[in-house]
Parts: C-alpha cells; structure tokens; sequence
C-alpha cells in the first residue's frame, strides 16, 4: 500500500493507523499547496479531489477520506481494539469518529484561510474552542471511549495538534493534554512523527 500524505494534515492519523496494524506501506509526500506529489507528479491527476489521505491498494485502487481509510485499515487487520466490529462499542467508536470529523476538522478549515482578518476569525476560534471545552470534559478515561486506543483517538489526536496553527489556546484543558501526551508515546505514533518530520530522532 501507499499513502500520499502531507506532514501534520489530517492524514497523519491515517499514518498512525498503518503503524499501529503492522502494515506494509510506503508514503509518497503531497504539496497540498502545489497540488504535487514528492515525486514530481500532478496530484489532481490521482485524487481529483487534490486533499489527503489517499490510500493506494496493492491493486491499484484507491481510498480517500480518513475516517473511511481508518475504518478499512483497522478492519483489514481485524484490529477490534481500534475499531470493534460489532455491538454498542463500535459505534461509540464511530460516534467520535463522527464528531471529530464534523465539528472539530470541518471547523478548522476556515482558520486556515488566509483572507479572513481577526474580527471575522474571533468568532470562529470561539466555537471551536467550545467544542473542545466540551470534548475535554467527556474525557474521563485514557482515550475517548475507555482504555483502548481507537481509530477516533488517532484522529482527535492528529486534528488537536493544529490548535497553535490557527493560534487557538488549549493549553488549559487538563484532559485533553493529559491525551495528547498519552497519544504522543504510543510506538506507532512516534513513529509517525519523526517519518513526518514532526518529532526529532
């Protein structure tokens, strides 16, 4: 497998899983900004969509949109601590999943425009933040739905660690810290970061 990635984005939890399962992969690099892979190669040309992740199977297919790549990896390896396969706990597990990807990601993207002044971001950067005051009180276990580490961890974890991007503060959520430190030893993870460019060796 390959997974075009662009360091910190929200395929870095993507990156994560493919650690975390033991799969064999390559990365090849995007310029988001560009639109062009490492290698030199018109990125629209293989994902129209131009974001990341996209995940290429050993066929020749390929996956996009993270949450659906983090369902397919986690099941391909019949990894139900990351994603149980029935009852209640997988849904709990998608439940974040869900949340993560509908009002924390979505509600950064407009902090990333660079046309936007500091009145129009205020509001923005207040909601969002609300959203994790929220999310830090719901975290009352070592991960978002207990003890495991899930497929929803890897993403929250990739998506919080833009707050100082768009300079929103989250210093002061205990439990949201106490996760993302937590999150940031796991072998998988550091593995991730330092191959990203994002963790000293």
């Amino acid at each position: 497998m390959k997974l075009y990635y662009s360091p910190g984005a929200c395929s870095l939890a993507s990156h994560i899983l493919l650690r975390e399962t033991g799969a064999e992969f390559a990365l090849e690099r995007v310029d988001t900004a560009r639109h062009a892979t490492e290698a030199g190669a018109d990125y629209y040309a293989i994902n129209p969509k131009g974001q990341v992740p996209l995940l290429e199977l050993a066929d020749g297919q390929r996956l996009s949109e993270g949450p659906v790549i983090g369902q397919y990896l986690s099941e391909r390896a019949g990894a139900q601590s990351l994603l149980p396969r029935e009852g209640l706990a997988r849904y709990r597990v998608l439940e974040w999943q869900n949340y993560v990807a509908t009002e924390l990601h979505k509600s950064f993207t407009p902090l990333f425009r660079t046309d936007l002044d500091a009145a129009a971001r205020q509001p923005l950067r207040a909601s969002l933040r609300a959203k994790f005051e929220w999310l830090d009180s719901r975290l009352d276990g070592e991960h978002l739905t207990g003890a495991a580490f899930t497929v929803a961890d890897a993403y929250l974890f990739a998506v919080a660690r833009w707050a100082p991007h768009v300079a929103l503060d989250l210093s002061d959520l205990p439990r949201l810290q106490a996760f993302l430190a937590r999150v940031a030893q796991r072998p998988a993870v550091a593995a991730a970061l330092r191959a990203e460019g994002l963790l000293s060796a």
